[in-house]
């Protein structure tokens, strides 16, 4: 993602041609779909316009963009967290009842949990929920669920980046994805995770993008880092936006990611591994030259080796030992 950076949900290579069918709802773009999406609730404040920009990069991983690996985790460790206490956000109840918006929005709620935290802990997940609903809330974005999960889903980089990285081509695992419904719904249904706050921003503890100085880091959950924006546009109050309706799921369209490569197998087939061993060794194989076969016994007509000993040794006749017997055996009669 641009303004997110995503932690490594699933990373089993999985063919990007496999069906969606259960990721999507398929249906025909409505003319305003755009607008909708990206649209805010009211227009930025100036002194956060730099801000908002720079949270909104293409790619946060480019060149200049953000810091990577060991070193990123020294810097967001030394990165110190803000101070004061945190302030809960308020629950979300605007799609309490069932309907079409309810669905479509436990929908993408739901695909955000599970491609930006499938294996992460519970509460690391919902805070993912959470950050996506004071989103909804917050003037600086889309004032629905699916406009804030897709928004910038029809740029080479989106917000959350699993919607246009080729990641919804790939389908989910059931009991993760049970899971990750199950927290989206308790997160439409008025759930909030306070550790989190009115967080509106995380990214992985793998990278330290440019912006994270400029945010106020709140706190760490797994292997995401959550922060809201600076000053008073961080603080309840300033999450005055209303839930629009509406919800969209924009069509998939898997042609976009065709060019995307298959994974790169580390390891050769076993067929193709060499033959380690002299040509007349035989060892650990069974030789057809010497007329061997194999022969096993049938474990329903055994009872095993102990079995077979045990019966062995009930059928041997006792042995009776003489008294010079005794004596050579060190035993005194």
């Amino acid at each position: 993602m641009s303004a997110l950076v995503r932690s490594v949900g699933i990373a089993a290579p999985v063919a990007l041609a496999v069906a969606t069918a259960v990721l999507w709802h398929h249906e025909p773009p409505r003319p305003a779909m755009k607008a909708r999406i990206v649209e805010a609730a009211s227009p930025i404040p100036r002194q956060y316009l730099a801000l908002v920009a720079m949270t909104e990069q293409a790619d946060p991983a480019a060149e200049g963009g953000a810091v990577e690996g060991d070193r990123a985790r020294e810097q967001n460790q030394r990165l110190g967290f803000a101070g004061g206490t945190i302030s809960a956000a308020k629950p979300f109840r605007a799609l309490a009842t069932a309907g079409e918006d309810h669905d479509r929005a436990l929908q993408c709620l739901t695909q955000a949990v599970y491609y930006e935290a499938a294996r992460e802990p519970e509460s690391g997940q919902r805070a993912v929920a959470q950050v996506v609903l004071n989103r909804v809330r917050h003037p600086a974005f889309a004032k629905t669920v699916c406009g804030v999960v897709y928004q910038r889903f029809d740029a080479s980089v989106c917000q959350f980046s699993f919607v246009c990285d080729g990641s919804l081509a790939r389908h989910p695992l059931p009991d993760l994805w049970n899971r990750a419904k199950r927290i989206a719904a308790d997160a439409l249904n008025g759930r909030v995770e306070r550790d989190v706050g009115t967080a509106t921003h995380y990214h992985a503890d793998y990278v330290f993008p440019r912006w994270a100085p400029h945010l106020a880091k709140l706190a760490q959950i797994g292997a995401h880092i959550f922060y809201r924006w600076p000053g008073g546009w961080g603080l309840p109050g300033a999450f005055t936006g209303r839930y629009a309706g509406g919800e969209h799921i924009p069509a998939f369209d898997a042609s976009r990611f065709a060019a995307v490569p298959e994974p790169v197998v580390d390891y050769p087939p076993v067929a193709a591994l060499p033959e380690r061993r002299a040509t007349n060794d035989v060892g650990g194989r069974m030789d057809p030259t010497k007329g061997w076969k194999l022969s096993i016994p049938d474990p329903a007509q055994s009872g095993g080796a102990l079995s077979e000993m045990l019966a062995r040794q009930q059928k041997a006749a006792p042995v009776t030992l003489a008294a010079d017997d005794h004596h050579i055996q060190g035993v005194q009669p």
